[in-house]
């Protein structure tokens, strides 16, 4: 059993959600542990964590820019600051783990814990590593991935496959289709294209849909849109001049179990986080990976489906002239369909946090 556990990374939703399932399924089995996040100033976690119930310090530590700026030359002086800072957390908390999730912080908070002889675990959520995780590896007392095939990166007898830890919430739809036609005011005759591209938005997305509307409308479908935070405004001002019939727009969807239940077909970006809920909605997937991400993990992680006939992939410089059109094809065909269905179902982890936390108490001291 955890007492004391030390949980660090963060910088996105798909470090955060993971690091936070993670210190619940401590906490379930051990109500009275006390969990303690490490992150970095300035960024996400520092909202979400404290948001979730659960105590946070910020590092200065931050990425290197791209394009030439006097903060990078203040970035290894912002390393030993988060390094010295992230060995008096560790003497003055006394955890019994550490765990690394991704994200600015973690490396410091690992470093130090390898340092003092802290048992620690690595929780890799991409089909590609992250240059932090890959570097500590050799050091970590165990790493979770969420993918087969890391051994080209990992050392294999610490490598543990589990899956993502995920919010269950999410992925509960069984028995829920009705409550989401009423919830969003769909047509129940209609087959429905769930559209996704994160709370922030995907603009590669909100085109294709856009460009598609009059297919859509003609192959008598309907789509419910979340099109993120930055779009939602233009993308309201737009459909207000045209005919956009079948067309559900919001700019986030809350109830992310329900917009599952109700989808005949999903398209997504494939972030690991949204792809390891989809594994567990078993839903036909089309996935169009972000072409903005380091070292083009979202390509990787979308191709351990595509390969295993779980998804399709429509690369994002091809979306605006043939996502919707593939989209519609694939409603179509019931076949196919119940192949994509039945072939991304076998890959879903359901026990991610479970076994993580399970690996967490064999390392400990």
């Amino acid at each position: 059993m955890i007492n004391r556990a030390i949980i660090s990374g963060g910088g996105t939703g798909g470090h955060i959600f993971p690091a936070l399932a993670i210190a619940n399924e401590i906490k379930k089995r051990n109500p009275n542990a006390e969990i303690l996040f490490v992150g970095a100033l300035g960024k996400m976690e520092m909202e979400k964590v404290p948001a979730a119930g659960y105590n946070i310090i910020g590092l200065p530590i931050a990425g290197l820019q791209r394009k030439l700026t006097l903060s990078n030359f203040a970035l290894p002086f912002k390393l030993i600051k988060s390094l010295w800072m992230a060995s008096r957390i560790l003497k003055d908390f006394k955890p019994d783990v550490v765990v690394g999730v991704g994200g600015y912080a973690s490396g410091p908070t690992l470093r130090a814990a390898i340092s003092a002889g802290i048992p620690t675990l690595i929780q890799e959520q991409n089909s590609f590593p992250g240059k932090t995780n890959k570097i500590l590896a050799g050091k970590v007392n165990s790493i979770c991935t969420a993918y087969e095939g890391l051994e080209k990166f990992f050392p294999a007898h610490k490598i543990t496959v589990t899956g993502n830890p995920i919010r269950y919430e999410m992925v509960q739809i069984e028995g829920k289709k009705e409550a989401a036609i009423t919830h969003f005011g769909l047509d129940p005759a209609k087959k429905t294209i769930l559209i996704i591209g994160g709370s922030l938005g995907a603009r590669t997305l909100n085109e294709s849909v856009l460009k598609g509307i009059e297919s859509i409308q003609n192959a008598d479908v309907q789509v419910l849109w979340q099109c993120g935070k930055f779009y939602f405004s233009s993308v309201n001002e737009t459909l207000k001049h045209i005919n956009a019939s079948g067309i559900l727009l919001h700019e986030f969807i809350a109830r992310m179990d329900l917009a599952y239940a109700v989808a005949d077909v999903i398209i997504s970006r494939a972030g690991a986080i949204s792809v390891s809920e989809l594994c567990l909605i078993r839903k036909p997937t089309i996935l169009v990976p972000s072409p903005n991400v380091a070292e083009d993990h979202q390509t990787k992680n979308a191709m351990a489906l595509v390969e295993k006939n779980a998804a399709l992939l429509v690369k994002d410089s091809e979306a605006a002239g043939s996502l919707i059109a593939t989209a519609l094809e694939l409603l179509k065909d019931d076949v196919k369909m119940n192949d994509l269905s039945n072939s991304i179902a076998k890959l879903g982890k359901p026990n991610a946090s479970a076994q993580i936390v399970d690996k967490l108490e064999q390392i400990k001291k």
